[in-house]
């Protein structure tokens, strides 16, 4: 993640006003680069995009439906970009279940769209899909999932985002590599992080129940994750961008960017830290019917090789910043500084076991 790459760069974000997509524009601005948005309004209220005023951060932005495809081209003509990362998306498994075709019709044609209003535009170089480490068929095995195992998805979300990398793939083989456009897809876990509202995430429900003095109900406390602060596999998303720009066809392809392997945890033991910041947290656990698997992480061997990418916080500072902000937020503190200040300790922590600072 050079900030010498990034100054001065016109970059559009899809998805800006989601938690991902927030965190990203602040960190991509601190980075000197001009952002440029395209996405619904906020789905939360409160949401991280209001509450740190990153609409003030954003050289101009558009509130439109990912699926409304000539208000997009008209979008991406006007920002005329070097760079697009694709974040819109309907992210939430549970709510795949209720609204299956939505997720599909947002996650797959959503991705269709994107790429089409790309292969339309004259000035972009790269393109980064972020999609999930939920887009592979899961077998519930114990070894880390690397990059060519086969996409599936037994939920209609991770369904939809396994169809969304097979969309990558052949936009990029059909016209996008002849065009000169670099295009790979990014694949995370289990974020967390200050600002996070959403519906059925365990720490935006953990803090919810926190705030209104309830006992948090939890699906599965045994389910392992590879949990990460946001800005991890934010800054990888954008050290696979500064190679697709730079170096272009050998960078385009499929990409996990996941925690250290001691980082996958089940879901008991990340509660657990969270209380020794909240001791007023109480749960109880109640099985669900509906399917999500039970162990899920990532081999991110290929991107601490070729990208020179690796996490900078362990697990533990990553709750205690998300925690921190939560209470600064409880506090009625800046938010905007306060993310601002949270960033600026992220590029200054070493890198991996300590190569460094960006």
């Amino acid at each position: 993640m050079n900030p010498e790459f990034w100054r001065g760069k016109r970059v559009f974000v899809t998805g800006h006003t989601g938690f991902k997509g927030a965190w990203l524009t602040m960190l991509l601005h601190s980075l000197g680069a001009e952002v440029y948005g395209y996405a619904l309004p906020p789905a939360t209220e409160p949401s991280l995009f209001e509450e740190a005023g990153v609409e003030s951060l954003l050289a101009a932005h558009v509130l439109a439906d990912i699926r409304d495809l000539p208000r997009l081209t008209a979008a991406l003509d006007q920002a005329r970009p070097d760079i697009v990362l694709h974040l819109a998306a309907q992210p939430l498994v549970r709510y795949s279940y209720r609204e299956p075709v939505e997720t599909f019709q947002v996650n797959v044609l959503g991705t269709v769209n994107l790429l089409e209003a790309v292969r339309r535009q004259s000035t972009v170089r790269a393109v980064v899909n972020v999609t999930t480490d939920k887009c592979y068929e899961n077998r519930e095995w114990l070894w880390p999932y690397r990059e060519n195992e086969a996409m599936g998805g037994r939920d209609p979300y991770s369904a939809s985002k396994g169809c969304a990398e097979l969309v990558t793939a052949a936009y990029r083989a059909s016209f996008l590599a002849q065009a000169g456009v670099h295009l790979a897809s990014a694949r995370a876990g289990n974020v967390i992080g200050g600002g996070d509202w959403a519906e059925d995430r365990l720490i935006p429900d953990a803090l919810r129940a926190l705030d209104r003095g309830e006992e948090l109900v939890i699906r599965a406390p045994n389910a392992t994750r590879p949990w990460q602060h946001v800005l991890e596999p934010l800054s990888g998303y954008l050290a696979l961008a500064e190679h697709l720009f730079e170096h272009g066809e050998s960078f385009a392809e499929g990409w996990n960017f996941g925690p250290r392997e001691q980082d996958a945890k089940p879901v008991a033991w990340l509660l657990g830290e969270l209380a020794k910041c909240f001791p007023a947290l109480n749960w109880r656990s109640e099985p669900s019917d509906l399917h999500e698997a039970h162990f899920l992480s990532l081999d991110s061997s290929k991107a601490r090789q070729r990208l020179d990418w690796q996490p900078r916080w362990r697990l533990r500072i990553a709750i205690e910043k998300t925690a921190a902000w939560h209470q600064a937020w409880r506090n009625g503190e800046d938010m905007a500084e306060f993310s601002a200040g949270q960033i600026r300790d992220y590029r200054q922590a070493p890198h991996g076991d300590g190569l460094g600072a960006i």
